[in-house]
């Protein structure tokens, strides 16, 4: 079937879906999900204070299942980083795959990309708490190149694995990463500011993508909200949690999520280029014009909301 085809066919069977399940539109849910675990070090934290700290933010908040994107190449590195993993899967947490070493499919050959995929798998395999997710480096599913594009999907699925895509994306490396320089360099931070700037900007995203998915396909999808494992997540993930929950929304498992009828266009979807939230491509799908994506995706906006807000207005030299 040809990918329009596949795309029409999506929207008919998520529209005999809500057909039927009319209770969803007024829903706001959403999953947590992080990725490239294990990461490096952060701004303030240790990496074995960060897990630590994040675990327990995660039971105070009452998250009863996040997903955690798995490099394990990384760990030769970072070989603390297993017993983090495991200790995330024993709260009840759940694993999958991001590729061992975290290469961009537009950038490599398929092959290569495949090799690193299923070196992770290797790792992955039998492991308790291990779902059959995979999650595309950066969000990047080939780009301009629709036989990258379609070639990943049938790989994926003659392996096994459906698109562990995001919904909601904020760009919250890109606040861990100004903390860290500023740290680095000496520079003052106002910790309460950067929290403050972190939750409103998790917030507004997921608003933000929850009304275009609405325009898009007419419901509130089980959203998923693309986070990494950052010392701003272990220090402000219970502060967020309760900002989602004062706005309506209901903290999900990421199991619940994957299973939405949104799902389906992760494997169909057909616009000029593949990267970003699912909730973009489909919103571009649909017709709706750009931007399709939370205003601070864009760097220079949300460095600027840094500087004038956590570093006091001071002028960022890298610029």
């Amino acid at each position: 079937m040809k990918p329009l085809r596949l795309v029409s066919a999506a929207f008919a069977l998520l529209g005999a879906i809500l057909a039927l399940t009319p209770a969803l539109a007024a829903d706001k849910r959403i999953a947590l999900t992080f990725d490239d675990i294990p990461r490096g070090a952060g701004a303030f934290l240790s990496r074995d204070e960060r897990a630590r700290m994040l675990r327990a933010a995660l039971r105070e908040a009452g998250v009863e299942q996040a997903a955690f994107f798995v490099n394990p190449g990384y760990l030769t590195r970072r070989p603390e980083g297993v017993a983090h993993i495991e200790g995330y899967v024993a709260d009840g947490h759940v694993i999958a795959n991001h590729t061992a070493n975290h290469p961009r499919l537009s950038k490599v050959p398929l092959a290569d990309f495949l090799e690193d995929l299923d070196e992770a798998a290797l790792w992955l395999k039998g492991r308790k708490g291990y779902r059959p997710w995979f999650r595309f480096p950066y969000l990047d599913e080939g780009r301009a190149d629709k036989a990258l594009r379609d070639g990943a999907r049938a790989a994926l699925a003659k392996r096994g694995l459906v698109n562990g895509y995001a919904t909601v994306d904020a760009s919250d490396w890109f606040y861990e990463n100004a903390a860290r320089e500023a740290v680095a360099d000496g520079k003052p931070v106002n910790r309460a500011s950067l929290r403050d700037l972190y939750v409103e900007s998790h917030v507004e995203a997921a608003e933000f993508y929850d009304a275009l998915a609405v325009k898009a396909v007419g419901y509130s999808p089980a959203h998923v909200m693309l986070l990494h494992e950052t010392d701003l997540a272990a220090l402000y993930i219970g502060d967020l949690v309760a900002a989602l929950r004062a706005k309506g929304w209901t903290i999900i498992t990421a199991d619940q999520a994957y299973a939405d009828p949104f799902a389906a266009f992760a494997a169909t979807y057909d616009t000029r280029s593949a990267q970003g939230t699912l909730t973009e491509q489909v919103a571009w799908q649909a017709g709706l014009p750009a931007p399709r994506w939370y205003a601070r995706k864009d760097t220079r906006l949300a460095n600027a909301e840094f500087r004038n807000r956590v570093l006091g207005g001071e002028r960022n030299d890298k610029e």
